[in-house]
């Protein structure tokens, strides 16, 4: 449109002879290819990195944390686009880098990329938009969606229920094994550390079901994108209650343990079950 309208102011000034129609044109003229070099060179250097893909349950927008930065010069009313989502305006200063978090909006488990991302700019007039695009590489993981089980799911016997069963086995049978990382200290045999300094595990006869072990077979002829779903509100709900917990999914298990990490271990396990990296 701006550059119709010089047209216009042209033909108006060769038509009437009027200087001061060229003078306005050919400063207009001038300010337009002055926008067009600022546009660009405001857009120019800027350096943006993804930091984290973010992690979250089916529905959910899951952020991506990017940090920008301008080494030499400023970059100002930069933008941030996807498809459907945009941030607002941000001035990025020379020599101090800020984080920006895009959301993306999740649909199913597993891992979640940003296809693309729109850096734009239309700094200093409006007149013209500068834009590049970025496709980072790394995945954002996607839970599947919590579903309480009809029944609570269907677990191993409890810790109290467990330890009544060794207690009246005499604690006649264990396996022994050498210490792993994730293995309860309750299960270490101290007095033969302190005799030896091996730490060694007594996997007790009937002990599978303390702590409880959540188990991907304890829902027959339950569809498995369900069970993935009863899972992941029992792993919720076990790391609420604070009581350890083990994970048995096909040709994987998460030995018992608590805590954020061990639920992040489990949740993550769950989201790419069966799931191909495409990253």
């Amino acid at each position: 449109m701006f550059g119709f309208l010089l047209i216009i102011m042209l033909l108006t000034g060769i038509n009437y002879q009027n200087s001061l129609i060229y003078l306005m044109t050919f400063l207009l003229g001038a300010i337009f290819v002055a926008a067009m070099h600022q546009t660009h060179r405001n857009l120019s250097g800027l350096e943006l990195t993804l930091i984290k893909a973010g992690d979250g349950f089916a529905g959910d927008d899951i952020p991506f944390t990017l940090r920008a930065a301008a080494p030499d010069e400023n970059a100002a009313a930069v933008r941030l686009s996807t498809n459907d989502r945009h941030l607002e305006h941000q001035n990025i200063h020379a020599g101090e880098p800020i984080d920006l978090v895009v959301l993306i909006k999740s649909s199913a488990r597993g891992y979640l990329s940003m296809d693309q991302l729109r850096v734009e700019t239309r700094f200093p007039f409006g007149l013209l938009s500068a834009w590049s695009w970025m496709r980072p590489a790394a995945q954002g993981v996607v839970f599947p969606r919590p579903i309480t089980p009809p029944d609570k799911g269907v677990p191993s016997a409890s810790g109290d229920n467990a330890a009544e069963e060794r207690s009246s086995e005499g604690h006649d049978h264990a396996e022994l094994r050498p210490w792993r990382a994730g293995d309860l200290s309750q299960r270490v045999l101290w007095k033969r550390y302190a005799r030896s300094g091996d730490m060694i595990i007594a996997d007790w006869e009937g002990e599978r079901g303390s702590p409880q072990w959540l188990d991907y077979d304890a829902f027959p002829g339950t569809d498995p994108e369900l069970r993935l779903s009863y899972l992941s509100a029992q792993v919720l709900d076990r790391e609420r209650s604070g009581s350890p917990y083990g994970l048995k999914l096909p040709g994987q298990v998460i030995e018992p343990d608590d805590g954020a990490a061990h639920k992040v271990r489990c949740l993550r396990a769950l989201a790419v079950f069966g799931v191909r990296d495409e990253g």
